[in-house]
């Protein structure tokens, strides 16, 4: 590994923080790597990696963060929720084709359903995979478009009924970027720039690739480049690319920070979705066990509980959580496919619930 930079290691025990960052990127192996901290607002950076650096920072690269977009559209949702333009118990068929005959089971299912994995939905349609397979490892979702989501949904026939499983889905989540565009008459990424990016400051987060050369490149796991990602129709699901340092900024409000642009206090309804993403809702899992919140997934640890969401594309990886009790935020990114014995996501997590 090549150790690049720690950024703004500026108080005492911020070196120790440096030192535990550098000690953890030794256990991942990727092209490029980012280990982001933000303890109480005071962040440090290790960057490092295989792959010689480029001339643009690791930590200001645009990253893909798969299904770490999730997090993003929540957030949304419930801001829309807190505005009083929908309610998390709005069907979603309603919505997106109001009078469209659907299955009495699809007829049932909220826009809370959707984005909790609990809609009886599918992770993906049915007809996805014989389009999909052919050109699985370059670009499965492209061929997809945001039309033939919403079809597949209004004749979808859920596998059980909305609100009894939690079942991991993306056909889902896609579903309700959609209806949310329907519902407001907005694109889905206007509808996320203007309530969720503009007004946290995420000036370097974007749901389409930026300009060239400021996105880091996926790799293969034998290092070759994957081409960047298309989400075809599952843009709420997906889509979304950020820096490092976006990432932490998108967490520190999470655990409360002020506003980055002029430490004023939030409008009321993004304070007020910003904590009702944080409430745990359901739980799941084998005597269930594993808690959620309408977003995050949410599990103990010795310094109170924790938030997180981790994401995959073919060529790279993102980890987000944070701590709310200790104020303790970590973000990752590295460009290598996850494989079975990857070690990524084990040591971010580690990062995030075993340091005081």
């Amino acid at each position: 590994m090549t150790d690049v930079t720690a950024a703004r290691v500026d108080v005492p025990g911020s070196a120790a923080t440096a030192r535990l960052l550098a000690e953890a990127a030794g256990a991942v192996d990727a092209p490029d790597l980012v280990l982001a901290v933000s303890r109480n607002g005071v962040r440090t950076v290790h960057t490092g990696g295989s792959a010689e650096p480029g001339p643009v920072p690791r930590e200001l690269m645009g990253y893909e963060l798969g299904s770490a977009s999730k997090p993003y559209a929540g957030l949304l949702l419930a801001r829309l929720v807190a505005q009083g333009r929908v309610r998390y118990a709005d069907r979603a068929a309603d919505l997106l084709a109001p009078g469209f005959p659907v299955h009495p089971a699809v007829r049932r299912i909220t826009l809370r359903h959707l984005l909790t994995h609990t809609s009886g939905l599918p992770g993906l349609p049915a007809d996805f995979y014989p389009q999909a397979v052919p050109r699985w490892s370059t670009d499965p979702y492209g061929g997809y478009p945001a039309d033939r989501v919403v079809r597949a949904f209004l004749r979808a026939r859920p596998r059980h009924r909305p609100g009894t499983r939690w079942h991991y889905s993306n056909f889902a989540v896609s579903v309700l970027g959609h209806t949310l565009a329907a519902a407001t008459g907005t694109p889905w990424e206007v509808l996320l720039h203007q309530q969720v990016l503009a007004p946290l400051g995420l000036d370097a987060t974007r749901v389409r690739p930026g300009p060239e050369g400021a996105d880091a490149v996926g790799r293969r796991r034998d290092g070759t480049p994957v081409p960047a990602l298309d989400t075809g129709g599952f843009t709420a699901a997906g889509a979304v690319r950020a820096t490092p340092l976006d990432l932490l900024t998108f967490l520190e409000a999470h655990l409360g920070g002020p506003d980055p642009r002029d430490a004023t206090p939030r409008d009321p309804t993004l304070s007020a979705a910003l904590a009702d993403v944080r409430r745990p809702l359901l739980r799941r899992g084998r005597r269930h066990a594993h808690t959620h919140t309408l977003t995050w997934f949410h599990h103990p640890s010795p310094y109170g509980p924790v938030l997180f969401h981790a994401g995959a594309t073919l060529g790279q990886q993102a980890f987000l959580g944070f701590r709310p009790d200790t104020g303790l935020a970590v973000a990752a990114t590295a460009t290598r496919r996850v494989h079975r014995a990857d070690t990524f996501v084990a040591t971010a997590y580690g990062l995030l619930t075993e340091s005081p």
